[in-house]
């Protein structure tokens, strides 16, 4: 289930940053941060957004009502990054939403997408660690991608200031 409403890059004249779009505060950091390193790096963005399939095996019927509902919250949150990210890019975002494990739909959308040149992640500010995915990209860097895609880290303790002087 992937939706798009960017134009494709037919020459891959613009590279696209990717952002993973999740109702954390430090994803809307990175979504923000992405868009206005987009803005002065003439990229495109890319935003995923990706549910976890329901669990409910026979209970087909609750699942499908579960799925309904997750779409829908899924796509009033891409919705929301994709309204900061043209607010600083001036650029629509491209949204895509999945359904399964994160990291494996993020791989599979790089190995789709060779326009993807950078993934823009939000570090948590909490006590319990930076988020998974920083962890695991620390431990792994090849983690979420089979060929070299530089990860940008965004500081949750970052204010918007901050970000806006460090995007240039």
């Amino acid at each position: 289930m992937t939706q798009s409403n960017a134009e494709p890059t037919a020459s891959h004249s613009r590279i696209k940053f990717l952002v993973v779009a999740s109702d954390r505060d430090e994803a809307r950091r990175a979504a923000f941060f992405a868009g206005r390193r987009a803005r002065n790096s003439n990229a495109l963005v890319t935003l995923l957004h990706v549910m976890e399939p329901p669990e409910f095996g026979h209970w087909a019927s609750v699942a499908e009502t579960m799925r309904a509902e997750a779409e829908e919250a899924a796509e009033q949150l891409l919705h929301e990054f994709a309204a900061e990210v043209k607010a600083q890019s001036g650029v629509d975002p491209e949204l895509v939403m999945r359904e399964g494990d994160t990291a494996d739909e993020i791989r599979n959308l790089i190995s789709e997408d060779s326009d993807i040149a950078f993934i823009f992640l939000g570090a948590s500010k909490a006590d319990s660690g930076p988020g998974p995915l920083v962890t695991a990209i620390a431990k792994d860097p090849g983690y979420l991608s089979t060929r070299p895609i530089p990860v940008v880290i965004v500081p949750g303790s970052a204010s918007r200031d901050e970000l806006r002087r460090l995007a240039g």
